[in-house]
């Protein structure tokens, strides 16, 4: 969704007219911020579509938002094809089931549609780790990725990815796709954005402590962080050995870690904490917060962390609007994440990490980073004019660079 909607401002600007088509927000349990709305062209045409209950479906275990709404989708769009003159679709989603309709409208109407590839669809990822580090429904969603997947590859028309690794193994995977336009393109950065969240900052629940330096981290968790962010429990356990006082003035927050409804995320990273005996230092908020919600405790806290995952082609489309903060920023990544290059480029005084066979030991770099901060030291960020390149206007016209080659136009 974030794609789509900070580029929906500069498409016109390139010569393209969108239109948006969208599961209504009453069948999605996912955490609303109407203060999206406020980012988006006055004159949008916005279609939304129904969904199958989920209070029905989740009878025989079909949960998710894309294949309860697959049918009305189908039989939205089939209605706007048929009234109007559309040159392409374009699926900027991670509810990849609905991605299948491409082929279908392909062949029906002969409009040629992109597919985004923010995450893997099918994956490999999880195959040979222990059952409890498995996604909830993981056999049943392997299964039925694997077979959905080739069907909308098989016409796809352009794909954009924020990972040149995801493309590559497409390509692996399907040989025709090697003939077709392909583009990495990184989420891109929205300055209004950060004003929203600061004009509306009191209508958020505070969710920080005062009296401490507060490190936070708003995004998703799980056991492939444990990487990043093992270093930074080791560092702090050794200041609380060393330096008590000094070092007990630091928390850590990470929220927003579970991808389930309200009230049922389970803590991924605070059962790390505790291993290490940092529990009372790190604060773990699984439950989703809005977006804005997001931004707005960005600004707030004193300093930022960012934890990548230990799969390489992970690229942390997050670190945009933390990099627009300006805040004072740690990040720890794999060393062949995209997202390292990108801060390296976009930003002087960030403190980037990596981790890998090539890496260095990060404890020369955590240990006095972390008693500045809780002294009260702090070196803010400073943008590059490189991050220009970053932008979302920027990146918005490089996906239509894409379309047009999908629709031959410049050929």
């Amino acid at each position: 969704m974030q794609r789509i909607r900070t580029s929906l401002p500069h498409f016109k600007q390139f010569g393209w007219d969108a239109e948006v088509v969208t599961v209504d927000e009453s069948y999605s349990e996912m955490v609303k911020d109407p203060l999206l709305m406020q980012s988006l062209p006055v004159d949008l045409k916005i279609h939304r579509v129904k969904a199958l209950s989920k209070t029905l479906t989740a009878k025989v275990g079909l949960g998710s938002l894309g294949l309860r709404s697959l049918w009305h989708y189908r039989k939205t769009v089939n209605q706007l094809l048929k009234a109007g003159k559309y040159d392409l679709i374009y699926f900027s989603t991670t509810q990849f089931p609905v991605c299948v309709l491409g082929a279908y409208w392909k062949k029906r109407f002969g409009v040629p549609y992109v597919i985004d590839m923010q995450d893997p669809w099918h994956s490999e990822y999880y195959q040979d780790k222990p059952r409890e580090q498995q996604p909830p429904k993981y056999w049943f969603s392997y299964r039925l990725h694997k077979y959905l997947e080739p069907i909308a590859m098989k016409q796809v028309g352009g794909l954009i990815s924020v990972s040149a690794g995801y493309i590559d193994e497409l390509r692996a995977r399907y040989v025709r796709l090697k003939d077709i336009p392909a583009a990495t393109i990184t989420f891109g950065a929205f300055e209004p954005d950060l004003k929203i969240a600061a004009d509306n900052q009191h209508k958020f629940e505070p969710l920080l402590q005062k009296g401490f330096v507060n490190i936070v981290y708003v995004g998703r968790g799980g056991l492939d962080m444990y990487k990043a962010v093992t270093p930074v429990f080791e560092a702090l356990k050794d200041g609380l050995a060393n330096q008590p006082e000094l070092f007990g003035r630091l928390k850590f927050y990470f929220i927003g870690t579970s991808y389930a409804p309200a009230g049922q995320g389970v803590a991924t990273l605070a059962p790390l904490a505790k291993k290490y005996g940092v529990e009372d230092s790190v604060i773990e908020l699984p439950g989703r917060i809005s977006y804005y919600h997001s931004l707005a405790t960005l600004l707030q806290a004193d300093a930022l962390f960012i934890p990548g995952s230990d799969d390489p082609q992970y690229s942390a489309s997050k670190i945009y609007p933390y990099l627009l903060t300006q805040k004072p920023l740690l990040a720890i990544f794999n060393e062949n994440s995209n997202a390292v290059n990108a801060l390296n480029e976009c930003a002087d005084d960030a403190v980037v990490i990596t981790f890998g066979a090539g890496a260095n030991r990060p404890e020369n770099v955590l240990q006095p980073l972390f008693e500045n901060w809780a002294k009260g030291i702090f070196t803010p960020i400073h943008l590059k004019k490189e991050f220009e390149n970053y932008s979302a206007k920027n990146l918005t016209a490089k996906q239509t660079e894409l379309f047009n080659k999908v629709i031959g136009i410049g050929q």
